[in-house]
């Protein structure tokens, strides 16, 4: 999609006779794109798998206030007390959000599903290759139904009403 919006973009301007920027402007601009709309969009999608809609929706709507904060420090701007206020209410938010636990008894349905785990006490299952540790792996695997109680947050394994 992108790709195809470039060339259609560069395509128009040199139509309408606009000169195209020399190679260290040129790969300026891509860094640019590449960092501020492709890794953060890659981010975006892994965050809704991890976290849900909810959570990365207002993780995701801090953006603005990020791109203020580098206004001020690197450029110099200056912030309104209003601006000041909304940073404030805006990092509560996040804190709360961070450190929500709650406890109560809940069930996990049977699920198979592919993402990077550790073997906890949602992760129990046998491995189809040789496998001798703990650290962060990846691969399709089985969840059994389970009831249990144990502090949590809403992520991809606790989605439940209450």
């Amino acid at each position: 999609k992108g790709l195809i919006a470039g060339v259609v973009n560069c395509t128009l301007a040199l139509t309408m006779g606009e000169q195209f920027p020399a190679p260290a402007m040129t790969a300026t601009m891509m860094a640019v794109g590449l960092m501020g709309y492709g890794v953060s969009l890659v981010l975006f999608v892994l965050a809704l798998r991890g976290l849900g809609t909810a959570r990365t929706g207002a993780y995701f709507s801090t953006a603005p206030f990020v791109g203020a904060l580098i206004a001020l420090t690197v450029l110099g701007e200056s912030a309104s007390p209003v601006f000041w206020l909304a940073s404030a209410l805006m990092v509560w938010g996040v804190w709360l959000h961070l450190t929500e636990k709650h406890e109560h008894e809940h069930s996990h349905e049977r699920l198979e599903h592919s993402h990077s785990h550790r073997h906890d006490e949602h992760h129990q299952h046998d491995h189809e290759f040789a496998w001798h540790g703990q650290e962060p792996h990846s691969h399709p695997h089985s969840h059994a139904l389970v009831t249990h109680k144990h502090p949590h947050f809403p992520d991809l394994h606790h989605r439940h009403a209450h």
